[in-house]
């Protein structure tokens, strides 16, 4: 399944270095829970340790400014049959539960909100289509 699947994060470069690594980290869970085939597997060394891999291919993280980022997530709303999106609106980060985000969550427009970051793994064309002016995070 991920012989043509990219995937990549976008963050708001702005944002304190404690949350781009929480956004960064919210949106990799999210796209594993959504894309298994992603991360879901476990290696044993020859001492018989077992752990759970990481992912299976490379996360660039990119950067661009909130309204960028919206403009990249509204495009890519809907993603091709195998493909996900994953955005971290800011409005979340000042909910501690998910409850809370889950239930304002409908009252809210996504095309009007800060987005802090997004994560979107698909076929590598479609990746590539929306992310290829966007630069590394450094």
């Amino acid at each position: 399944m991920t012989d043509d699947i990219r995937l990549t994060i976008i963050v708001n470069p702005a944002l304190p270095l404690g949350l781009v690594a929480n956004t960064v980290g919210a949106i990799s869970i999210g796209l594993g829970a959504r894309m298994p085939a992603l991360a879901a597997r476990r290696l044993t060394d020859r001492e018989s340790r077992t752990i759970d891999i990481s992912s299976t291919l490379p996360v660039p993280i990119l950067q661009a400014e909130p309204d960028t980022i919206r403009a990249l997530m509204l495009k890519a709303l809907i993603p091709p049959q195998d493909g996900a999106i994953v955005p971290f609106p800011a409005f979340a980060r000042s909910l501690h539960d998910y409850r809370d985000y889950e239930a304002a969550f409908p009252g809210r427009d996504l095309a009007e909100e800060e987005i802090d970051g997004l994560g979107i793994a698909g076929p590598s064309k479609w990746i590539r289509s929306l992310t290829g002016s966007l630069k590394l995070l450094r």
